[in-house]
């Protein structure tokens, strides 16, 4: 069956969309599930607590309509009294079916702001382990149901709530419009140009904010490692920022490889230039799934990943996986990443893997298959 033919109810009623803000990877996740409703009879009114209004952001949600709440990070913390009470009045502006909320925070406001049955979204790890939160979520568990956007992060909150049914926290994974993802990649002539990388370089790229999570610290160390064994003028480029930039920098000095890393700050629209990199090397710490292991695919750009959280999920089949903070481990991946000749039937592979797993298309079947939604719509 076809979403449409699932979904019930009288014509135009809506969806409420509630998220915490559009920062980072947050307003392609809006325009994830606002296209799940698509060619049905709901429509989708997406909400951000945080943010100023913004046409670009309007139009990147993808819905029927989009409110900005415009509270500041210091404006949601405590209580949130204002934001409830915006929420209410909100959702008693039309016929809402269901709210789906992304996040803890507005999880907590659409459960005290309305009466509607909630889904909510989390995108990290943790969210459940304050026993204040398993508290909440425990006394309003009738309206509630859980998604998580990879299984790691589903079976963290299951241990975090392990009296909820198990059909009550499940996983939807987050996901691609392969397509225009790949349209808004350019060359990879034109990538390293802007970028201001060598043309001919072998490049190993890793995206990310630089922060322990996302541990640069032990890709820096294997770069230096199997340098050694890669083709000559190899590159390490970390796009990002954060508060390790320095620490990093004096690592990649002491192994005595400060001139082959190059750390290339905040880049707008970063996964244009995924084609500048010969592999993508993503070391995080429990990274709750990346997307930009599905970004990286999209660019026929070959991924290496450590083998724990929802990034292993997303790279089995596709990519090669090494242990968390084994630096000796990814040289050897890296090593054996730049003697591979003809790429061609991997990004085959990669490109199947993208469609079968992580389209639009495929998970949108499967949110419509959710035991939980089905409950909520009938």
């Amino acid at each position: 069956m076809t979403a449409s033919e699932q979904a019930p109810g009288p014509a135009q009623r809506w969806v409420l969309q509630f998220c915490h803000g559009y920062d980072g990877p947050f307003l392609d996740c809006a325009r994830q599930y606002a296209v799940l409703f698509k060619g049905t009879p709901y429509k989708v009114c997406t909400v951000y607590l945080t943010g100023a209004p913004s046409a670009e952001v309007e139009r990147g949600s993808a819905s029927d309509e989009v409110i900005f709440l415009d509270y500041s990070s210091a404006q949601v913390r405590g209580l949130k009294l204002g934001a409830i009470r915006d929420f209410r009045r909100i959702a008693a502006s039309r016929d809402f079916a269901l709210c789906i909320a992304h996040r803890f925070k507005p999880i907590y406001v659409a459960l005290l702001g309305s009466a509607l049955p909630v889904i909510g979204v989390h995108h990290a790890f943790g969210d459940y382990k304050r026993r204040s939160r398993q508290l909440f979520a425990n006394c309003l568990r009738k309206r509630l149901s859980l998604l998580g956007v990879s299984n790691a992060v589903r079976d963290d909150m299951r241990a975090c709530l392990p009296s909820w049914p198990a059909e009550r926290i499940e996983t939807l994974y987050n996901r691609i419009d392969i397509a225009a993802v790949q349209a808004e990649q350019v060359s990879c002539e034109q990538a390293r140009e802007h970028l201001g990388l060598p043309a001919d370089a072998w490049v190993v790229g890793n995206v990310g904010r630089l922060h322990p999570d996302k541990d640069q610290a032990t890709l820096i160390r294997g770069f230096a490692q199997a340098l050694p064994q890669l083709p000559a003028g190899s590159l390490l480029a970390i796009m990002g920022s954060g508060r390790l930039e320095a620490q990093l920098k004096a690592l990649a000095a002491e192994l005595g490889v400060g001139d082959a890393v190059r750390f290339l700050g905040q880049v707008a629209n970063g996964r244009r230039y995924f084609k500048a990199f010969d592999v993508f090397a993503l070391t995080s710490d429990h990274e709750p799934f990346g997307m930009v292991l599905l970004e990286a695919m999209a660019a026929g750009v070959p991924v290496v990943g450590t083998d724990c959280g929802g990034g292993s999920e997303v790279l089995r089949e596709v990519g090669e996986l090494f242990p968390l903070g084994a630096a000796s481990e990814l040289a050897e991946v890296l090593g054996r990443q730049a003697r591979i000749g003809d790429l061609q039937a991997l990004r085959e592979r990669m490109h199947v893997h993208l469609q079968q797993r992580f389209s639009d298309v495929v998970v949108r079947e499967r949110f419509w298959s959710l035991p939980s939604l089905r409950a909520m719509l009938y």
